[in-house]
């Protein structure tokens, strides 16, 4: 379980392809590896990983298919700059909120505004990932805990302080570039089970309904 505060951007050092879409990365960041261990869970670029191997700056990933498919991962390049953050420990501070390091959909910048101190960060989605972004909702985009605060049919807004845009490689990101997208989580548990209701269950909420079931 991650929060979606970056704690450090690293660099791809090293990208060895195992076979076709299977692929290992070595990643400089000599911050995050002061209390990390091989087995550890970190996410980058909001892609939950597992640490195979590490020195003192440096640790390795292996990235198996699914994964290349499904994520922004396979574009990426040595030098590349990735957003790093270690599993949440159990007695941490929650700054930003749940994030699994499951990635939903990769989204693509498709307009970059300047607002004052903030960046506007329109993001183009896929359609099935529509009933994940609400307005005021939590998004993670590539690791990143956001408020969106404008939905479309497909796409939403969010804002980058200029902390968020030093901080991370959002900052650098151009329009065209593709993120990885993760929903929020309530959100989408929401909405699987509703997807599943026995239809004899759909039914109004009314009074009748309350009495049926024990409640008055």
């Amino acid at each position: 379980m991650f929060t979606g505060i970056i704690e450090e951007k690293g660099k791809i050092l090293q990208i060895d392809y195992i076979s076709r879409q299977a692929t290992r990365l070595k990643i400089e960041a000599p911050t995050i590896l002061e209390d990390a261990h091989i087995g550890d869970s970190i996410a980058i670029n909001g892609v939950c990983l597992t640490v195979t191997k590490q020195t003192e700056t440096a640790f390795d990933v292996d990235i198996m298919p699914e994964t290349i498919q499904a994520t922004s991962l396979q574009s990426l390049q040595i030098g590349s700059v990735v957003n790093l953050e270690r599993a949440m420990p159990a007695n941490g501070r929650f700054g930003g909120h749940f994030v699994s390091g499951h990635v939903d959909a990769t989204g693509r910048l498709i307009r970059k505004t300047p607002k004052e101190n903030a960046i506007y960060y329109e993001i183009q989605y896929p359609d099935h990932c529509k009933a994940f972004f609400t307005m005021r909702g939590s998004v993670a985009i590539d690791g990143i805990s956001l408020t969106i605060f404008a939905v479309s049919e497909r796409s939403f807004t969010v804002s980058l302080i200029p902390h968020t845009q030093s901080e991370t490689n959002l900052g650098e990101k151009d329009v065209g570039d593709i993120v990885n997208i993760e929903g929020d989580m309530l959100i989408k548990h929401v909405s699987h089970l509703l997807q599943f209701t026995p239809s004899e269950r759909e039914q109004t909420l009314n009074l009748e309904t309350l009495k049926e079931n024990g409640f008055m």
